[in-house]
């Protein structure tokens, strides 16, 4: 199973549900997880040490050369039963996405992607992940800007998780209606989180409403 986190906007908290969500299915699992950086700030979030070998990045320049098990020798342990296949350095190739996608189906593991904030046009690497995972989540504050945006967005989601604010007057529902797809989480902006990331501590200390909550997305 693949599951892709993205957003219409940045600095929602995406890349945070991304690794909350492979952290929690750990906890509640003993299958192992995958975790696939393609926007670059999983490395800092999860308090690692930035990897300094090839990734992403460079498998897809790579071109057709690079044996089947590539990707997998590019993996670094992240935390107890999680693997995060980093960036790398340089752009992604967007016509070696689809082999890329089929490469994680076939892993073996449930494997979360951050995909970052998408451009608003189609085309990109990290959209075509997101448009063939088997579950693609759009991560979003509920405020206009950020709903209009994921109106205008060329990909439909299949699930959404709402990240909420204090204050404001759209609620959960209101953007599972404007966006046609099912809330499959809702979290509140939560102190507790910040401090984890901050610390360098959150794959130690993912606080618990958190990680109930994130489980949903891949449930």
């Amino acid at each position: 199973m693949i599951v892709a986190c993205w957003s219409v906007k940045g600095g929602v908290g995406t890349t945070v549900v991304a690794a909350g969500t492979a952290l929690s299915l750990v906890e509640r699992s003993a299958r192992p997880v995958l975790l696939v950086d393609l926007a670059g700030d999983l490395p800092s979030c999860l308090g690692i040490a930035e990897p300094a070998g090839p990734g992403v990045a460079e498998w897809s320049g790579a071109g057709s050369d690079v044996p089947a098990d590539a990707l997998d020798r590019l993996t670094v342990a992240a935390a107890p039963g999680v693997d995060l296949l980093p960036r790398g350095g340089g752009s992604i190739d967007a016509a070696r996405a689809e082999l890329l996608v089929q490469l994680l189906a076939s892993s073996g593991r449930v494997v979360v992607v951050d995909c970052g904030s998408l451009p608003a046009v189609t085309g990109g690497a990290p959209a075509v992940v997101a448009s063939q995972a088997e579950r693609s989540v759009l991560v979003v504050r509920p405020c206009l800007l950020g709903l209009r945006r994921a109106v205008e967005a060329p990909l439909r989601p299949s699930g959404v998780v709402v990240v909420r604010e204090p204050g404001r007057a759209l609620t959960a529902a209101d953007v599972a209606s404007v966006v046609g797809a099912p809330v499959l989480a809702e979290l509140a902006v939560d102190p507790a989180v910040a401090r984890a990331v901050d610390a360098g501590l959150f794959a130690a200390r993912l606080p618990r409403g958190f990680a109930t909550a994130v489980r949903r997305v891949a449930a």
